[in-house]
């Protein structure tokens, strides 16, 4: 327990910074982006995180994941029901184009971001404080927390939020400890997040075409 309050340390720094700081500096897109790039390399330096982007292994599993997400969503849209659904959702990538979105900000701003700070650097200090049992466990919870002030800007049920935001870091925990990479979770998170960014618009324009 010798690491205990650095590790504390490393939990309450970046629920400050994605509840706090970040949304009190009333950044653009493209700010937001460059703001947490920035933020999640400093906390992974100052905390030591080891992300081992290169590992095979780690591309192996996370092209397998991305590439089941990819087959998920190509089902969904299939089904006109769950297409209808889709249709309906919200855009959340106001202010740029869906090539920016998918490009630059899924890739940077959310998933390089979040795989550094919880994958690469505090799931492992939690590990090593707690055991990869409970560090698992308060890693996804953490994970979920960080969520809270997206899910309030979006307009979206907070502790639904966390409850489907925890189940992922769960699911993307598990990767990383599997595989001793990041880049393995690295995949599976972009899959995840450029699916549901195109899906609705995939989904709108099948709309379109068919009336």
């Amino acid at each position: 327990m010798s690491r205990f309050p650095e590790t504390i340390a490393a939990v309450g720094i970046p629920l400050a910074w994605g509840n706090l700081m970040l949304p009190g500096l009333g950044l653009g897109v493209r700010g937001r982006t460059a703001a947490n790039a920035g933020f999640a390399t400093a906390y992974a330096v100052a905390f030591h995180g080891v992300p081992n982007w290169r590992s095979a292994k780690g591309f192996r599993y996370g092209l397998v994941s991305a590439s089941l997400v990819a087959a998920g969503y190509g089902v969904a849209l299939s089904i006109p029901s769950v297409r209808k659904r889709m249709h309906e959702f919200d855009d959340r990538g106001p202010g740029v184009s869906t090539v920016e979105w998918v490009a630059v900000h899924i890739p940077i701003g959310t998933v390089y971001s979040e795989e550094m700070i919880f994958r690469a650097t505090l799931e492992p200090l939690l590990d090593n404080t707690f055991g990869s049992r409970a560090g698992s466990v308060l890693g996804a919870l953490t994970f979920g927390l960080w969520h809270i002030h997206p899910a309030r800007a979006a307009g979206d049920s907070v502790p639904v939020a966390i409850a489907a935001t925890a189940a992922g870091g769960g699911a993307f925990g598990w990767l990383r400890r599997r595989t001793g990479s990041v880049t393995a979770p690295a995949l599976l998170h972009l899959a995840i997040n450029v699916g549901g960014a195109l899906a609705p618009r995939v989904a709108r324009l099948i709309g379109t075409a068919r009336t």
